[in-house]
């Protein structure tokens, strides 16, 4: 699949917004101890991502009822579903200088119907490399890779499922506004778009 960006300028993909705050002390506090460990990019943007899927849980995986957005929150508060993971990731890897993009696949939801769930895209050597930082359980083994996508899932077309090829600077406004809306996440997974 051929990802397309939303932006032809790469500058908006290191840019910080109201949900990719990377700016905030917490999330530069971060990425600098992520940063000291690491012997050069590619490290930091593993060991980001690795960061994300395994020490922030899926909020539906721990059952934790409140919803983050804001990559700040999501750190602080160590929760987060798809989205919100996204969003701390991308401001982990912006933060450092890595063009980030956020990404979207259509998929079947659990209770029936479809999702949106988001992920993230990585620029290195000239190219995007999509990642998925939501976290493993078992079924699931998504892992940080620059050579072949190692995502949670693979989209089915037969059940209507897709992998949505834009690459966003921002996220998208339906989900953002899904994810600030709810007051918690029952009422998050009645919102949240079956498809953009």
């Amino acid at each position: 699949m051929e990802l397309i960006q939303n932006n032809a300028d790469l500058s908006a993909y290191l840019a910080a917004d109201e949900a990719i705050d990377h700016r905030h002390p917490l999330v530069r506090e971060t990425a600098a101890r992520l940063a000291a460990e690491a012997e050069d990019s590619y490290d930091y943007a593993r060991a980001a991502y690795e960061f994300v899927r395994d020490a922030i849980p899926h909020s539906q995986d721990s059952g934790d009822l409140r919803v983050t957005w804001r990559a700040s929150d999501v750190l602080a508060r160590r929760t987060g579903i798809c989205h919100a993971k996204s969003h701390a990731l991308a401001a982990l890897l912006r933060a450092e200088d890595i063009p980030t993009a956020l990404c979207y696949q259509r998929l079947t939801h659990d209770g029936g119907g479809h999702v949106v769930h988001g992920l993230v895209a990585v620029r290195f050597n000239g190219a995007w490399h999509r990642q998925d930082p939501r976290g493993n359980r078992p079924g699931l083994d998504a892992r940080f890779s620059l050579d072949g996508e190692r995502l949670a899932w693979v989209p089915d077309p037969r059940s209507s499922e897709m992998d949505y090829p834009v690459l966003y600077a921002e996220p998208h406004p339906v989900v953002l506004g899904a994810l600030r809306a709810a007051p918690d996440r029952p009422h998050l997974w009645k919102t949240l778009p079956t498809a953009l």
